[in-house]
């Protein structure tokens, strides 16, 4: 699962008014006769993933009482011979046929209706049936209710119709536990198209738009419990079309591959299809299939069309298949070396991504951050994009361009980048007005959102921005090039803060910048109020939505974005790959224009670079005695968590700030990109400073990896030059990076910003790539003791499957740094509490096993890599891509309430009302709309933890680029 875990803590607002905060209230019991715990209740979900000869067993144990467990020992028995081999999440016995599981100690509180999961391994021989007997503390618990399955049989993935005509649906449906089916509901997307109450389930539907559609199915049982089908993607056209599929064709040297043809629509008479190879590779050639004939019986029968690759030559070509009256298809074959196997992979799951029928992009080509759209971690909403996803959209096709040969597509990502998700002048229209020598004025960073709104606070010195004026110069303008982090695709909330407008409106559609997380480290996507980039103050209250965040005297209408380096870093990353594979092939010439708009933005991602408000770095306690910085001894040469830049949306206003960030994570650096901004000619940006500033950053990130690696190998939080965000005085005995103060868990704690396994591998990724490239000794020694850890923490099982780290703990500190002679952090260590198949995760670690072994010649890390995509590719394909199931216990969240000032009221763009008694759930009524919604509503009233498979954008690219990594360096 990927966890809630993005940017905090946006531009600091200029101007508000005063504020009067609510005290939070506490609960109170009194009274004469002491309180009786209430007798546990529980439900175990007991599943399993068995290959004959062993087994991994996952259960969720579920309060369904009103207290809280405290502390919890599961027992339950086998009726065969089932024997234990290790477990997980939870110590585990076993004493004859009985197992008992007592909690980790971190997860031994289940609050009421929350849930826990734990796990192990087992061999067994003979019949393998599942316990029914499972009791907590020593009371009895029946099994969850499992949800009805469903599956929407028609219309096939991928179909092509005729607009007007009959869509036919169609889906089974069988419950669960004794309870029968109710009733089956139709949705496009989240819009519900009809109802089935009588087997067999069925819908025509005439009214489709012309565009991609996403189709499912949702059953209903007669207990209450529903749950959705996988999604199926399909195509309207605007008249009759001749249907090809895959569009994306694989074919090895010497080899021949087929696709199918079909038409949309019954014809009146019969049409013949011809085939031909229209533009590309001359070695690809049809060999089967260059006429067909269908009928007004066969049309929608799938023929064949064969084409054959030379015994040599790489590269695509277009084919098409045309019929008179028809609307053509386009399919792209690509062909590849013989022994390319993972190369015919990634373009098999690129076919997938990309084909508009199956839902990963808008209509206007933005990738969502999932297909899915009930779905909350850092974008609270499916149809939401990050700056990450682009970011992906960039590297997937780089790939894509290596593979084929084809780069208009990475030309063409970076221009819907460009045009979407970097602000365009008119949306920081009052940049010219900003003072350098003032870049913003401080306000505290305050732990909780009840602390909320935070003052600001003109006696506090700040130090000068020394980049600005040099930017300027080397691009003769005041804007600032870089992504906005969170984009509303669809404009669901209703803001319509579409690049080049301010607050349009609901009646707007397409992308919508917003933004979320301001109050503090401890607020989670559960406890954000979303609000528009540029607040004119026509939705929220009196003065939109500023005085929740930030109090003064008076407020302004203004514009602010906030920038996530690790995107900008990744996007940089992208392009110095495309660089190196389009020159290759002697196509560097194609993409220079987009490789030197990749260097602007690393020039403009030094503002990550700065303490947040220009302050010296180093041993920076106290606001006002801090010394502000006075030039580059204010840049720690790290990538912090964001930098932003706002201003007044009043162009006869005269004011605009930037800020850095002071928390610097060890998930977000990057020595890769660094490394291509400080080395790399083709990226190398045109301001004065900015090479020489990335080679001392590409030092210091090394440095900091070292400095953070524990005693066992894997990489802690980061550090801070600003303790609690307001430059407070640290712990005593805390050590530091250079006066910067180890923090353990940097900028958010709910949940702890240090405990995903992801980071891990997202960061070692990238030392993996930079060592991979040039060698570097010191990335290679933090590699082979990070390779070496995360490889004891893994498990391959006999028929595939796997397990990797999920939630890491960590104890203790890192020794403070001395770049002469590091420590050994022996006083820091890290344990795994729980693990996961979890695929986008699984796909960068094996890519960082990838790369480390080619340069390394490490025999273990490249057959893990192996077998870890392997494992994916066998057992967890659907129709959409690849991925696997997921509990989601944090939905009961749902309900979480929002601090929101005692009397300041307001509203959401769609009229949901924004009061102290406002929630998560309240002013997102949207949510209730969703096909999804019925199993939060089910788990919320006590239901079982509801299940989603998640289709998200950057799990399936990553999923793809490791494929095709792994093609690279090691097949």
């Amino acid at each position: 699962m990927h966890p809630p875990r993005r940017r905090r803590a946006a531009g600091r607002l200029w101007t508000a008014v005063v504020a009067t905060l609510a005290l939070p209230l506490t609960m109170l019991s009194t009274g004469s006769t002491p309180a009786q715990a209430a007798a546990v209740q529980c439900s175990v979900d007991y599943k399993t993933n068995d290959w004959g000869s062993g087994f991994t067993a996952d259960l969720t144990i579920t309060n369904r009482g009103t207290d809280v467990i405290d502390g919890w020992t599961l027992t339950y028995g086998y009726a065969g011979n089932q024997r234990l081999s290790n477990g997980w999440n939870g110590t585990w016995s076993q004493s004859g046929q009985t197992v008992t599981v007592k909690d980790a100690g971190y997860n031994g509180r289940i609050p009421a209706g929350a849930a826990v999961t734990t796990g192990a391994q087992f061999t067994y021989s003979g019949s393998n049936a599942a316990p029914t007997n499972f009791a907590i503390n020593g009371t009895s618990c029946t099994g969850a209710h499992q949800p009805p399955i469903t599956v929407l049989t028609s219309p096939a993935a991928g179909a092509v119709y005729s607009q007007g005509d009959a869509v036919p649906l169609a889906a089974t449906a069988a419950a669960a536990d004794g309870a029968t089916i109710g009733k089956v509901e139709f949705y496009d997307d989240t819009t519900l198209l009809g109802t089935d109450t009588t087997a067999p389930y069925s819908l025509s539907v005439s009214s489709l738009t012309v565009g991609s559609h996403s189709l499912l199915a949702k059953a209903y049982d007669s207990l209450g419990a529903s749950a959705d089908s996988t999604p199926v993607g399909i195509t309207v056209a605007s008249g009759p079309a001749v249907v090809a599929a895959p569009t994306q064709l694989p074919v090895q040297q010497g080899k021949t591959a087929t696709y199918d043809v079909k038409l949309s629509t019954q014809p009146s008479a019969n049409v013949t299809v011809t085939t031909a190879r229209t533009s590309g590779n001359s070695g690809l050639s049809v060999t089967g299939g260059a006429s067909l004939t269908f009928t007004s019986s066969n049309w929608n029968t799938a023929q064949k069309v064969t084409i054959t690759a030379a015994a040599s030559g790489t590269g695509s070509a277009t084919f098409e298949s045309t019929a008179t009256g028809h609307a053509k298809a386009s399919v792209t074959a690509t062909q590849i070396a013989a022994t390319k196997a993972y190369d015919a992979r990634f373009l098999e799951l690129y076919g997938k991504i990309t084909n508009p029928a199956n839902g990963y992009f808008s209509p206007e080509g933005i990738p969502y951050h999932s297909v899915e759209t009930l779905i909350v971690e850092a974008p609270d909403h499916g149809h939401e994009t990050t700056s990450e996803a682009y970011s992906y959209l960039l590297w997937l096709q780089a790939m894509y361009g290596k593979v084929t040969g084809d780069w208009s597509k990475f030309n063409g990502a970076w221009e819907i980048m460009e045009k979407y998700m970097i602000p365009t002048h008119a949306d920081q229209p009052t940049n010219s007005f900003y003072n350098a020598s003032k870049p913003a004025t401080y306000a505290p960073e305050l732990d909780t959102p009840n602390e909320y709104p935070a003052k600001l606070d003109t006696a506090v010195s700040v130090g000068p921005d020394p980049i600005a004026a040099e930017l300027k110069s080397a691009y003769g303008t005041d804007d600032v090039y870089g992504m906005h982090w969170l984009q509303d695709v669809d404009n669901v909330y209703g803001y319509g803060n579409s690049p080049g407008k301010c607050e349009a409106g609901p009646a707007d559609t397409g992308p919508s910048y917003i933004n979320t997380f301001q109050r503090g480290a401890q607020e989670s996507v559960w406890e954000t109020v979303p609000q528009p980039t540029c607040d004119q103050f026509k939705y929220g209250g009196k003065n939109g939505y500023l005085d929740l965040f930030t109090g003064d005297a008076s407020y302004a209408k203004q514009w602010k974005f906030t920038n996530a380096p690790d995107a900008d870093a990744r996007a940089v990353q992208a392009a110095y790959w495309a660089d190196k594979w389009a020159d290759a092939q002697g196509k560097g010439g194609d993409i220079s224009a987009t490789v030197a708009k990749a260097a602007k933005m690393g020039d403009y991602l030094r503002y990550a670079m700065y303490d947040k408000y220009f302050k010296k770095v180093g041993n920076c306690v106290g606001p006002s005695t801090c010394p502000a910085g006075t030039g580059k001894d204010a840049s720690h040469y790290l990538l912090s968590w964001y930098y932003a830049w706002g201003g007044a949306t009043d162009t006869s206003a005269g004011w605009a700030w930037r800020i850095g960030s002071s928390h610097a994570h060890g998930g977000y650096q990057n020595p890769m990109a660094a490394y291509a901004l400080a080395s790399y000619a083709d990226l190398k940006p045109k301001s004065a400073t900015g090479q020489a500033d990335w080679a001392k950053s590409l030092e210091r990130q090394v440095e900091f990896y070292r400095w953070l690696q524990s005693s066992e190998g894997a990489i802690a939080g980061g550090a801070t030059n600003s303790w609690a965000g307001q430059y407070a005085t640290p712990p005593t005995g805390r050590s530091t990076f250079y006066g910067m103060y180890y923090d353990q868990q940097p900028v958010y704690h709910d949940p702890p910003s240090n405990q995903w396994f992801g980071f891990q591998a997202w960061s070692m990724e990238r030392v993996a790539e930079y060592y991979q490239q040039t060698g570097n000794a010191a990335a290679k020694a933090v590699l082979d003791k990070w390779v070496d850890w995360a490889l004891s923490e893994t498990t391959v099982n006999p028929d595939g499957t796997y397990r990797i780290p999920s939630t890491l703990q960590w104890s203790g500190q890192p020794d403070t740094w001395n770049a002469s002679s590091p420590g050994a952090n022996n006083g820091l260590h890290v344990t795994v509490a729980d693990y996961t198949d979890d695929v986008g995760v699984a796909a960068a670690y094996a890519k960082t096993l990838a790369y480390y072994a080619d340069r390394s010649g490490d025999t273990q890390a490249a057959s893990t890599a192996k077998a870890l995509l392997d494992g994916m590719w066998d057992n967890h394909q659907d129709a959409l891509g690849i991925a696997v199931p997921e509990n989601r216990a944090d939905y009961n969240r749902f309900d979480d309430a929002i601090y929101v000032p005692s009397g300041w009221t307001g509203t959401m763009p769609n009229g949901d009302a924004i009061s102290s008694s406002s929630t998560f759930d309240s002013i997102r009524s949207f949510y209730e709309d969703d096909p999804a919604w019925s199993k939060i509503e089910a788990y919320l009233a006590g239901g079982a933890v509801p299940s989603f498979t998640y289709h998200r954008f950057w799990a399936q690219a990553d999923i793809a680029l490791a494929m095709g990594s792994y093609a690279e360096l090691l097949e």
